[in-house]
């Protein structure tokens, strides 16, 4: 077997050439990243981290691939390697996925590859294995499963291409849990939680349909210690919205810590883990606001604000990123091109800092360090 941890030693030995990871990339800190999602050209936009959270605009790199120009409905669109070297996306209107060495001050296009299906929305990554969870659109979605390489190349892995409940489920995010070793998907339009086993060498195994806690299940993150917290949209009904908590056991299965706590807003989307899991962010892309929850270390949750309005965004908020620091939250709203910035205080409360303009139209996903 071929253990996906060890793939770049094993390529070696069959005369794959490697370049070390320095050849390429160096560790970045204070930076922000998105992408113009454009029907004329892909491009990651990046910022510049101040000290005390402000962002200034920094360049844009083209992704070699095309967005759509609108909404995705979708989670991690943008994501970055654990070891912040290497940043991938989706090219949602061309079918392809690129990845970008990360320097100091710069991005560098190293790959870029059909993403195994149609429209893809959103990615994963544990260590150097590498996951796409393609919507499908006017046909079928998937999940399908690639190798990082030291160059910064994706591979494809035989046999890793997995279906999703059925042909038209609205899909949103795709994740890995904490060990890597489980993959989750959310269903928007079945009300499902798909859970898939990956073995050593990568590969996928069929799928397991859980029935969500709440309707329309769309954004979720894991906790260092292995909770898996999920939106709830409920379909956008008004101050319905909701979010639940799992833990993953027996074989991955989502088990139910806490069911559907009430938010008191509008169209709950997106999920953010911070402060070591001690507290999760959903921006409520209806009512313009965020919720702060309390994370027990059983997953247990439980409101900051009874209101369950921690903090008020731009119109439309949709993605969200934690700084690596665990100081900063920023959200991207899409009803005005912007990002609100804001100061996570230690008990939770988020303190507005600045907010920046200018982004354009279908501006998609978010990644802090």
């Amino acid at each position: 077997m071929l253990n996906k941890f060890f793939l770049p030693k094993a390529l070696a030995l069959i005369g794959i050439a490697l370049l070390p990871l320095s050849a390429f990339a160096d560790r970045v800190s204070n930076a922000v990243f998105t992408q113009n999602n454009s029907t004329a050209g892909n491009r990651i936009l990046t910022f510049s981290r101040q000290n005390n959270g402000q962002l200034k605009t920094n360049a844009s790199f083209p992704t070699g691939g095309f967005g759509t120009g609108a909404g995705l409905g979708n989670q991690s669109a943008v994501i970055m390697s654990d070891n912040d070297r290497w940043l991938l996306a989706v090219n949602a209107g061309s079918n392809e996925i690129s990845v970008f060495a990360v320097r100091h001050d710069d991005l560098i296009l190293t790959d870029i590859v059909p993403s195994g299906g149609n429209t893809p929305v959103s990615l994963t990554i544990d260590k150097n294995l590498v996951y796409v969870l393609n919507a499908g659109g006017a046909t079928a979605g998937n999940i399908t499963g690639f190798f990082l390489t030291n160059e910064g190349r994706l591979t494809s892995i035989p046999g890793s291409t997995r279906p999703l409940s059925a042909a038209s489920v609205d899909p949103a995010q795709i994740g890995f849990s904490t060990t890597g070793n489980t993959l989750v998907v959310t269903e928007k339009g079945t009300n499902l939680l798909d859970t898939y086993q990956v073995d050593d060498n990568g590969v996928a195994g069929a799928p397991a349909f859980t029935a969500s806690a709440g309707r329309t299940p769309f954004g979720f993150a894991f906790t260092p210690g292995g909770k898996l917290i999920v939106s709830e949209a409920v379909g956008g009904a008004a101050n319905a919205t909701s979010v639940s908590s799992y833990t993953l056991w027996p074989a991955g299965l989502p088990i139910v810590i806490t069911s559907s706590i009430a938010l008191n807003q509008s169209a709950a989307c997106w999920v953010v883990i911070a402060r070591d899991g001690h507290f999760a962010y959903t921006t409520n892309t209806a009512s313009n606001t965020v919720s702060g929850l309390r994370v027990a270390a059983d997953g247990t949750l439980q409101l900051l604000d009874a209101s369950g309005a921690t903090a008020s965004t731009g119109p439309g908020p949709i993605d969200a990123a934690v700084s690596g620091d665990q100081r900063n939250l920023y959200v991207l709203n899409s009803g005005n091109g912007s990002i609100s910035e804001f100061r996570i205080e230690s008990n939770g409360r988020l303190i507005p800092v600045a907010t920046l303009n200018g982004l354009p139209a279908g501006t998609n996903g978010l990644v802090a360090r």
